[in-house]
């Protein structure tokens, strides 16, 4: 079968033949698209705290793919590109445990670009109890989990809803898609005024979530699923015990099959309804070196194999 192998960590994939992965206890599955994330270049960057599959290894953490008994199904977890090979390819294996019904009617790279980006940018602000009264800040609104934070805090009735990032014109995009302002990194207070964010949905880590804190209002929920902007942030005591910040942490990993499936297929129905968007480049499996650079470069690509 064609597939996607990461040589060395640091590479990028290329397209390679390789013999098809014995099913076992395991479900086949035809592989129909697959979203590239930020996770997938840490995997292979080495930089994962989960580590990566024994090189050569196929990446892809995620996919939409068809069962052999017919069912469009949503992969993610089960070891996929950490302890075993991913996604990248025309066939895979998962535990019947991890296989997520697509019952939603979108296409398949719909489906996947709501995945993993999709589903922890949704879930953050329903972990932050976001809704009407809340003005939010969201961080690392130009990504796709970023945006669909925004369009979720929008949805669920915030007062305020501020994307933050450094792409001037992704910002614009965010706009359009629901927020209310926009902010740099280096200024985030002035879209607040004096009365700062009561929600911080972070996708960055590092100095900007620090930011944010300082400028956060007393009893604010800040949520973090990523460190874009470094692993280590550092956070004032005094701050903290000031204002009573209460401060979450999120990871699809630690969601079970039920979970996945309930935020998945809200997400599904939402843009099926056209209440989302997200936006993605599709590629081919023989372009993976240009999606990968894509996706590199802080676009969402989307293989179809």
């Amino acid at each position: 079968m064609r597939a996607a192998q990461i040589a060395e960590l640091g590479g990028t994939p290329a397209v390679a033949d390789v013999d098809p992965p014995e099913a076992g206890d395991r479900v086949h599955l035809d592989v129909l698209a697959v979203a590239l994330n930020p996770l997938d270049l840490t995997i292979a960057g080495g930089r994962f705290y989960g580590g990566h599959a024994p090189l050569p290894y196929i990446p892809g953490s995620e996919a939409v793919a068809r069962a052999r008994d017919g069912r469009r199904v949503y992969v993610f977890g089960d070891g996929l590109s950490t302890a075993r090979d991913g996604t990248l390819a025309q066939h895979a294996t998962v535990s019947e445990d991890w296989l997520v019904p697509v019952e939603a009617d979108v296409d398949d790279a719909t489906a996947v670009a709501l995945g993993i980006a999709g589903i922890i940018g949704w879930d953050a602000i329903e972990c932050a109890r976001a809704g009407p009264g809340d003005r939010v800040l969201v961080l690392g609104a130009t990504g796709t989990a970023g945006s669909v934070a925004v369009q979720a805090a929008t949805l669920r009735g915030a007062e305020l809803v501020v994307a933050a990032g450094r792409d001037s014109n992704r910002l614009e995009r965010a706009r359009a898609l629901g927020a209310d302002a926009t902010a740099t990194l280096d200024d985030l207070g002035s879209a607040f005024g004096e009365a700062g964010p009561t929600v911080v949905i972070d996708a960055l880590w590092g100095e900007p979530v620090a930011a944010a804190s300082e400028i956060a209002a007393r009893g604010a929920r800040i949520v973090n699923f990523g460190q874009s902007a470094g692993p280590e942030a550092t956070l004032k005591s005094a701050t903290v015990r000031s204002k009573e910040l209460e401060l979450l942490g999120r990871s699809n990993f630690a969601r079970t099959k039920e979970e996945l499936h309930k935020s998945h297929a809200d997400l599904l129905r939402r843009a099926a309804a056209g209440d989302l968007r997200v936006d993605f480049e599709k590629f081919g499996l023989e372009e993976i070196e240009r999606a990968w650079n894509h996706q590199a470069d802080g676009g969402k690509a989307v293989v179809v194999i």
